[in-house]
């Protein structure tokens, strides 16, 4: 008998046609009650692949055993076409396993960063003991005491965050939802929080009412709300009254000082309390042309209160971040970051203030050093883990930067600049998908620079004209341009030649860069003298890792945070392996630190002391 006629005797065709039915209507039912019930993407993919693999294993069956009137029985016939045909059969499942296991949809192909993206989709279940504080609203009569209404609820959210074993979801992340309509169950999910504390401030004259309530996400109920009334000068305690509450409702034990005041009194004057928050509200949005004027608020409630530590602090951070165009100054950071220290030396922010300075200047072994005072005085704060993250990837400790960056997501899964630099480490681990979803999500919260990582994106994906069209905007705002005489007509030219562009292209955008570092090396590049990170940039692009490691070896750049970033990236791995680095690697700090702390990933020591890197 021939294979074809056995094949139909067996009833092997309609075993394989009503199978293939099946599955597919069963697919079909899938794709629609999966999403229905929150299964997570990957559970229809694999069930798919079970519905493809069971095909040939359903026509094995058919093929070895028989239906007859005394009931399935397995067919001893073993000649050699059929066991070929069964052989044959077992290959193509084999096969089609493999070939879905490698796709992009079930794996990654790159595993040298975390396999976890941060999304505020992927929240475990909530414990009982976390609450998200959302930004209040403003009720006052004018409608222009938001910094007001978001700096009552920010200080109950810190409050709360002190608490032992109470969860509490980060300040970005909560404070995203203000003035967006979403269902609380919905925001309760995506933060990963089983109560939200909701609320709203009016504020008029020295009046004060301040109005929250606690809800359960899980059924909406309402555990407490309560009204408070006072005058300016009764804030603090009116924050500590509603902090109390609610450790109360959620049988929270307090410990040590938390029993007699959970929200610290920075200042009994008013009106320089008042003058801080307006400067808060300016570092938060990184809102670095109304960082000038927060200065200038910082200094005047200085003067109304000298022993006023989270102003000092406040200032020392605005300074160290600011631009030296809107009045920021290095000097100053310092000097403020240790006035609050004498005033209060158990503010994480002074530490992580004085260790983004020391990182500025190069000084790793004073940053590693503050950042370890910082992570012992608030471990569970996301602005301490995001900057121990920024350091520890600078200075080479690449996975270790990764777990704390993730730390810091998961405190706070909305920061915008932890988004941005999770998404950098998984475009130089090759996968630009995850890259720009992140950095999307980076844009939707109000990172600025957002653009720029999108670039980066379509520069991988060889979409050149994509890439140059949105760095050329921010490039143009940006002061690090103004080293060029005319960065309107250079700044074209430098991305058409550093983006897609062919050797003539290259050689005119390298004019460009060395026009540039000519006005750096003649002090015409503005109040700071630095040379630009997109000038160094530039370099390594087209192929002048010598040249590149020389002038980053000259002093910090305008950028160091974001070159060392990227110098640890595929970008720098020809300048790594140079002759000069292990000199360089000493000349600038990292060897010191490496010394004590451990070789960073990509180097080791050799039997001269010097470290090779890959």
């Amino acid at each position: 008998m021939s294979l074809i006629a056995e094949l139909q005797r067996r009833k092997v065709f309609k075993v394989g046609a009503a199978y293939l039915v099946v599955a597919w209507l069963t697919v079909q039912a899938a794709s629609i009650g999966f999403p229905a019930f929150d299964a997570p993407p990957w559970a229809l993919r694999i069930f798919i692949l079970i519905a493809l693999l069971g095909f040939p294993v359903a026509v094995v069956m058919a093929w070895v055993f028989d239906i007859t009137p005394d009931g399935v029985k397995f067919d001893a016939d073993t000649s050699g076409s059929k066991r070929l045909f069964a052989a044959a059969i077992c290959l193509i499942a084999l096969a089609l396993g493999w070939y879905f296991y490698g796709q992009p949809a079930f794996r990654k192909s790159d595993t040298t960063a975390a396999a976890h993206v941060p999304a505020i989709a992927e929240v475990a279940v909530a414990p009982q003991k976390s609450i998200a504080v959302l930004a209040f609203l403003d009720l006052s009569p004018n409608h222009d005491q938001g910094y007001f209404s978001d700096g009552m609820s920010e200080e109950i959210l810190n409050a709360l965050a002190q608490v032992k074993d109470l969860k509490v979801a980060g300040r970005t992340s909560s404070f995203y939802y203000k003035d967006r309509k979403e269902d609380l169950r919905t925001i309760g999910k995506a933060l990963g929080v089983a109560n939200i504390l909701e609320g709203s401030v009016r504020k008029q004259g020295d009046k004060v009412r301040i109005t929250a309530q606690l809800i359960r996400v899980a059924d909406d109920t309402h555990l407490w709300s309560h009204d408070y009334d006072g005058d300016l000068s009764d804030v603090f305690q009116l924050q500590d009254n509603i902090a109390r509450a609610i450790t109360d409702q959620l049988k929270v034990v307090l410990t040590g000082e938390q029993k007699t005041r959970l929200v610290q009194v920075g200042t009994s004057n008013t009106e320089a309390y008042t003058l801080y928050l307006q400067a808060t509200d300016a570092l938060n949005q990184r809102d670095y042309q109304r960082m000038g004027k927060a200065i200038g608020w910082l200094e005047e409630a200085i003067k109304l209160d000298p022993n006023f530590a989270l102003a000092h602090a406040r200032l020392a951070m605005i300074h160290v971040l600011g631009w030296a165009q809107y009045g920021a100054s290095d000097s100053e950071a310092e000097r403020q970051a240790q006035l609050a220290l004498a005033l209060n030396p158990k503010l994480a922010e002074t530490q992580y203030a004085l260790q983004f300075l020391a990182r500025k200047q190069r000084r790793f072994m004073d940053a590693r050093a503050a950042t370890d005072r910082a992570l012992t005085l608030e471990p569970d704060d996301a602005s301490v883990n995001f900057y121990d993250a920024q350091l520890l990837i600078n200075t080479g400790y690449t996975r270790r930067g990764m777990e704390r960056l993730d730390r810091a997501l998961a405190l706070d899964p909305l920061l915008p600049n932890a988004l941005h630099w999770r998404a950098t480490q998984y475009l130089f681990a090759g996968d630009p998908d995850t890259a720009e979803r992140m950095w999307k999500r980076a844009g939707e919260v109000g990172l600025s620079y957002a653009d720029w990582g999108l670039a980066q994106v379509a520069d991988a994906r060889g979409d050149y004209a994509m890439a140059r069209s949105l760095l050329l905007p921010s490039m143009l705002a940006n002061p690090d341009t103004v080293c060029l005489k005319s960065p309107e007509m250079s700044l074209p030219i430098y991305l058409a030649g550093a983006f897609g562009g062919d050797a003539t292209a290259r050689a005119k955008a390298l004019v460009v860069v060395d026009e540039c570092l000519a006005a750096v090396s003649n002090s015409e590049a503005g109040k700071s003298g630095k040379v630009p990170l997109w000038a160094v940039r530039g370099l390594l692009r087209f192929d002048q890792p010598e040249r590149a490691l020389q002038i980053i070896a000259l002093g910090p750049t305008s950028d160091d945070a974001g070159l060392f970033n990227y110098f640890w990236g595929p970008l720098g791995r020809d300048m790594r392996r140079l002759p000069a680095f292990a000199a360089f690697a000493r000349k600038v700090g990292f060897a010191d630190l490496w010394d004590k702390y451990g070789a960073p990933d990509l180097c080791k020591k050799n039997s001269a002391g010097d470290y090779v890197c890959e």
